[in-house]
């Protein structure tokens, strides 16, 4: 950290499940003193009262903002302090140091002090987490009825030949699926009956679990409309897409500084791969992986179906260019546009009460 004063402290924390580990250290990095609190808001006020004792407090420097150490950032933050998002240690520095709870914790704080690591966490306190949570189950409930589809069919081809005569006749997901939900098995005395009994179970698991991911959709199309209004106007961009980069920008995008970071951070951007008197770009594999595919499902949307993208397609092949270096382009422009609507402007909060 830039112009810091010797006097001033950083407490580096390692999260985990059911204690944290907590190290401090002055602005000349030397090791003041560690100590390890629960994981509970009597934790959290030990912590904080154990920082202060050794004066002003710079930062706090954490590992696992978005999991384990998610309930301390947010008690942290919403008593003014800097909370910094720390990674994990590099494998190398853990072979040659060994590893403790402790260690790690001087690490996350030696790395605030030296400012490799900068980024702000997620603050987690309005309409963005919600969106989170709900995607979240959406997410699950619609590959457990992917699930429940594809066993359903395996049944269906192993069943008694006469039960599987009986369904080849039904045409469409829906007609088959309320048929088999309504099946009467009678008694367990036959593999007809086993098999009846499985299907309607799964059949009548596919239907609950659909109204469960339409009574999700619902409630994001509200929360990303009330969010984002004009990204949700924007071609291509639909509820699942808009949630996906909501979720990425998180409830507080200023800390988000610029469109290339934000590019970095869906994977969208060019890394330099220059060797020697070689100078080229490769692709970058890291980022967020499901904002990357949101990304590509909105530019082979604007592809099909965008007057502008489609003249631009024209050109860049006209010039050569091949369909995936031209999805690539597309892809940074998309994050550029996405940047504007979601970090440029200020957007409507709905925070989440303590009580809710």
């Amino acid at each position: 950290m830039h112009d810091i004063d010797p006097a001033e402290i950083i407490i580096g924390i390692d999260t985990h499940k059911e204690a944290h580990a907590a190290v401090a250290i002055n602005g000349l990095g030397a090791r003041l003193d560690a100590m390890t609190v629960p994981v509970s808001l009597r934790g959290y006020q030990e912590l904080e009262t154990w920082a202060r004792s050794f004066g002003r407090v710079r930062a706090f420097g954490i590992e696992g903002t978005g999991s384990y150490g998610a309930g301390l950032s947010r008690f942290l933050q919403e008593r003014g302090h800097g909370v910094i998002e720390v990674n994990r240690p590099n494998r190398q520095i853990r072979h040659q140091h060994g590893k403790t709870d402790p260690l790690d914790a001087e690490n996350a704080a030696r790395s605030v002090l030296s400012g490799q690591a900068r980024a702000a966490p997620k603050s987690g306190t309005s309409s963005v987490e919600m969106i989170r949570h709900l995607k979240v189950a959406r997410d699950t409930a619609v590959k457990s009825r992917t699930q429940a589809m594809v066993t359903l069919k395996t049944i269906i081809i192993n069943a008694p030949i006469a039960l599987r005569e009986s369904l080849e006749g039904l045409t469409g997901t829906m007609t088959l699926i309320r048929h088999l939900a309504a099946l009467r098995p009678g008694t367990m005395r036959s593999p007809t009956a086993s098999a009846k009994a499985a299907l309607r179970a799964l059949a009548r698991r596919w239907l609950m679990l659909d109204a469960e991911i339409k009574s999700h959709d619902a409630a994001l199309d509200a929360l990303t409309t009330a969010c984002a209004p004009a990204l949700k106007e924007a071609h291509g961009m639909a509820t699942g897409t808009a949630a996906e980069m909501l979720i990425l920008v998180g409830d507080n995008p200023e800390r988000i500084r610029s469109e290339a970071a934000f590019a970095k951070l869906c994977g969208a951007c060019p890394i330099p791969a220059s060797s020697g008197k070689t100078s080229r770009h490769r692709l970058n594999r890291g980022g967020h992986r499901q904002a990357n595919a949101a990304l590509y499902r909105v530019v082979i949307s604007r592809m099909r179906s965008h007057s502008p993208t489609r003249d631009y397609v024209r050109k860049r092949m006209a010039e050569g260019k091949g369909k995936m270096e031209i999805i690539r382009c597309l892809k940074r422009f998309v994050a550029r546009e996405i940047f504007g609507y979601l970090c440029r402007t200020s957007r409507p909060a709905t925070t989440i009460s303590s009580t809710s």
